[in-house]
């Protein structure tokens, strides 16, 4: 299985560099408080040279209207993921995919485990890793961008107990509180590569928005 990954809460064009470079899926840009907090004329300048089948991620939790608004007028993101909430109140363009975030210790609806979604602790980016056996099973329902207290030391271990769709790394790929690492990027992408089979190919941006679609999360 080819598992996408996602470099989060990135602030600087030679991050954003490192990840593509690295082999990254999808690089994700934070709006809400945090160290990694961007404006979005700020994320739409570094992300400006982000190739095509790269998906570029409004990353966001409980955003005022007013914000999503500017979010996705200026930086015009591929992808939202917030809150599983915060989709009752955003309209969402039809040709944005859409990734709600389940935290731990909450019970989604089936109809959100169907699609992609993004797996976390009660906080972001803080590197809280939640219990891998409790999400290897509501992996097993929907495809799962796992997230929360992964680095290149973990994530294959990770990978072979929870089996999840994707895996999200933010924290453990910096040298300093919102400093991304170019070499801690590389370690944890080729970490993830390790545990695929030897010379296959990340699924490429048109097949993973298709399947988006088809599971009904755009």
């Amino acid at each position: 299985m080819k598992r996408l990954v996602k470099i989060c809460g990135l602030t600087h064009i030679s991050s954003v560099d490192a990840a593509v470079a690295a082999g990254a899926d999808a690089v994700g840009f934070v709006f809400s408080d945090s160290a990694r907090k961007v404006t979005a004329r700020h994320a739409a300048f570094i992300a400006n040279r982000v190739p095509r089948n790269v998906l570029r991620v409004a990353v966001m939790r409980h955003p005022t209207v007013e914000l999503w608004r500017e979010v996705e007028t200026i930086f015009c993101p591929d992808v939202l993921q917030t809150d599983v909430s915060d989709f009752d109140y955003l309209e969402v363009s039809s040709d944005i995919v859409r990734w709600p975030v389940v935290r731990e210790g909450t019970v989604p609806s089936e109809d959100v485990l169907q699609g992609v979604f993004v797996y976390e602790g009660a906080s972001s980016g803080r590197g809280e890793q939640v219990d891998w056996q409790v999400a290897a099973e509501i992996a097993k329902k929907g495809k799962m961008i796992l997230a929360g207290g992964l680095d290149a030391n973990n994530v294959g271990e990770a990978i072979r107990k929870v089996s999840p769709y994707g895996v999200d790394v933010s924290s453990a790929v910096e040298s300093a509180p919102g400093v991304k690492d170019a070499d801690l990027i590389h370690a944890f992408v080729a970490a993830v590569l390790a545990t695929e089979e030897s010379g296959s190919e990340h699924e490429s941006l048109q097949s993973i928005v298709e399947e988006a679609a088809k599971d009904g999360v755009q």
